[in-house]
């Protein structure tokens, strides 16, 4: 074929194949099937495989996922993208109303309500139509270059149908149903699930390879239109309108409203109709329409005067609960936890939720049989929140804990000044397997690809019985069990050697001593350096170091005078397992080119982009201390969705406060 012809023939495949994703992605009318689709995207891909001088930065093949990146570059917004100020009641928006017609002089002001996508803000820029740059909010002055990414959403139009030269902004966000497969997918090979679909897709846009953050089917809704050069739009229903004709998928259920009655009226209608949609929101975004009284209302430092969030609730919802099932934990304590008829909430199908013990039960009143109210606390942990009694038939059965193990049928006893009932047999195997699980776990060894479930199977097989056990496993005999290949076999023994190297605290963790969680584990080793040192440490010894109380001193004690526990240590040691402090000491935090170094830091709220506990690695290794509570001495406060009590001491005390995109973008320099 002719060059000429050749390039004739890409541009045909691409305008077909932009075509088909406007129509998909944006419209939501497909007008071809999937495998038509695949078959045009891949003689296209062949054909600039073979022609690579002709490739271009807005072919629909871009989608597919670029060249793996090392770092994320830092871009400075061109205008801050400021966070919005908070609406939880009606009264707060009618106080948001009269601010607004005090402040623009107004007697009527008019609105657009859009629904507020629970989702991963970004920022794109275009020059004469083509996108050239994706950024996210970061600490709202500062974002992180994330454009190869961004190009795999299809959503995202890389060439716009007007030659305009703009910076639009909007949210990345994970469908449900592309949500509920990730999950799946990670279930199936024993990995930590996302806690939600937010977090999904902001893990998925930091990743540094594209081909993953393809492989995760986000999509995306432009809000909102910054900077556009040689036009003027005169109100922001008018700029929705001129993105959507320029190619962007805009919410299609915005609606402008007259009054302050009719915004009310739109949030009371989507806070019931919130379940139907096939994406996650958590609130109405109201924004003023006209750009000049947007103008003339201005800005604080954190947020827009113009424009308001409304919150929704913690969603709650009615299930039944089918049973209550007893779960033995790796310290003994006997849970009870609620089996329920699979119920969605908050984005996220629910089976199950813990009871914590027998107490709660009887204050609540808990049948087997009831329908109860379940709600997630913090929109992440499944908790019944009471009863529906009135719905009782008289079939409901009353439950009482047992006076035996569930596992092993030893006696179980209730321990002075404890509410729970725990099973004291060292033996039981339900404890055995939970502290195998405990030891491999995300803030101990770390060992990707050893999730519950191969933990479980490896010790139903009876490949593996104690923590070493972990490191006399070979290939072939992962082989020989159901579900494990060539190249996941590989994987996991890789990351069990890997994991040798860890740092002391990391094995100090895992061990399960009592009392002794990850704080203390670091502490510990950054004290004592060396397994031997802690080993023969006195009780004295232990509550001389700062935070570590007599109670958790005898408890470490104990542990390591007991035979069994000092041969495990052998053994791992012998099977090459670090027994070393790797980590910053304290005394050398000045020496630590780092904001954290030296300063004590509060976290308050949900944590999207990372979790608690990898927030707090990551400062400790930055030389900062992590704290539990606000006072005096606190020099940062962190403050995720959902602050409460722990932000309002920090403005009381003048405590510096960051969100948690300025948090992760300070981490990350």
């Amino acid at each position: 074929m002719a060059k000429e012809a050749i390039q004739q023939r890409i541009q045909e495949l691409r305008d077909i194949l932009n075509k088909f994703n406007y129509e998909y992605h944006v419209l939501d009318a497909p007008s071809v099937s999937d495998a038509e689709y695949d078959g045009y995207m891949q003689e296209l891909i062949l054909l600039e495989e073979e022609n690579p001088e002709l490739l271009t930065e807005d072919s629909p093949s871009i989608r597919v996922g670029g060249q793996i990146l090392d770092v994320f570059e830092k871009v400075t917004h061109k205008s801050p993208m400021l966070s919005l100020g908070n609406a939880f009641n009606e009264g707060d928006l009618r106080d948001f109303d009269r601010k607004v017609r005090q402040g623009s002089n107004e007697e009527n002001v008019r609105y657009v309500c859009e629904l507020k996508i629970d989702g991963l803000a970004v920022s794109l820029h275009y020059e004469k139509g083509l996108f050239i740059q994706g950024a996210t909010r970061g600490d709202g002055v500062t974002g992180e270059d994330i454009t190869q990414n961004l190009k795999t959403i299809k959503a995202i139009p890389l060439r716009l149908t007007e030659e305009a030269t703009l910076e639009a902004r909007g949210e990345a966000y994970m469908p449900k149903r592309s949500f509920g497969k990730l999950n799946a997918e990670k279930e199936e090979k024993g990995e930590m699930l996302f806690a939600n679909p937010r977090n999904a897709a902001a893990g998925s846009l930091r990743q540094l390879d594209p081909k993953i953050a393809a492989q995760r089917n986000l999509s995306f809704f432009v809000y909102g239109l910054t900077d556009l050069e040689g036009q003027t739009i005169t109100a922001h229903s008018e700029a929705l309108d001129f993105l959507e004709k320029l190619g962007f998928k805009t919410n299609p259920h915005r609606r402008v409203c007259n009054t302050i009655e009719e915004v009310i009226a739109y949030v009371e209608e989507w806070q019931a109709k919130r379940p139907e949609l096939d994406y996650e929101i958590d609130g109405i975004v109201i924004k003023v329409d006209n750009v000049e009284v947007q103008q003339q209302l201005g800005t604080t430092a954190k947020s827009p005067r113009w424009a308001i969030a409304y919150k929704f609730p913690a969603e709650e919802v009615v299930t039944k609960l089918l049973d209550i099932e007893l779960n033995v934990g790796r310290t003994g304590v006997v849970t009870p936890t609620a089996i329920l008829e699979p119920v969605r909430v908050a984005g996220t199908i629910v089976r199950r939720a813990s009871l914590h013990n027998e107490d709660l039960i009887r204050e609540k009143d808990i049948h087997i049989g009831d329908y109860v109210v379940v709600k997630k606390a913090g929109d992440i942990i499944p908790e019944v929140v009471n009863v529906l009694s009135e719905r009782r038939t008289g079939e409901e059965q009353e439950f009482r804990m047992p006076t035996h193990c569930p596992e092993c049928e030893s006696e179980l006893v209730r321990l002075e000044g404890e509410v729970a009932l725990r099973c004291l047999n060292p033996s039981c195997p339900a404890q055995i397997r939970e502290g195998l699980i405990h030891f491999v776990s995300r803030d101990a060894m770390n060992i990707d690809g050893l999730g519950e479930r191969v933990i479980t199977q490896l010790f139903n097989e009876k490949l593996i019985h104690t923590v070493a056990d972990i490191y006399t496993l070979t290939k072939e005999q992962l082989l020989a069990l159901e579900r494990f290949g060539e190249k996941s076999a590989s994987n996991l023994i890789e990351a069990i050697q890997a994991s040798k190297n860890n740092s002391l605290e990391k094995l100090l963790f895992g061990l399960g001593i009592r009392h002794v969680g990850a704080k203390a584990a670091r502490t510990l080793a950054q004290q004592f350096e060396t397994m031997e040192n802690l080993r023969k440490a006195t009780v004295a010894e232990l509550t001389a170091v700062n935070e570590i109380g007599e109670k958790m001193a005898e408890s470490a004690v104990t542990y390591f005078e007991t035979e069994e526990v000092q041969d495990l240590l052998r053994q791992l040691e012998e099977y090459g397992i670090n027994m070393t402090y790797k980590g910053i000491k304290p005394a050398d935090t000045a020496n630590i080119d780092s904001y954290f170094a030296g300063k004590t830091i509060v976290l308050t709220g949900k944590l999207e982009m990372m979790g608690r506990s990898e927030a707090k690695k990551k400062i400790e290794e930055l030389g900062g201390k992590v704290a539990g509570s606000v006072s005096k001495s606190t020099d940062l406060l962190v403050a995720g969705e959902a602050a409460g009590s722990k932000l309002a001491q920090a403005q009381k005390h003048n405590v510096e406060i960051w969100d948690e995109e300025r948090f992760v973008t300070e981490l990350n320099k």
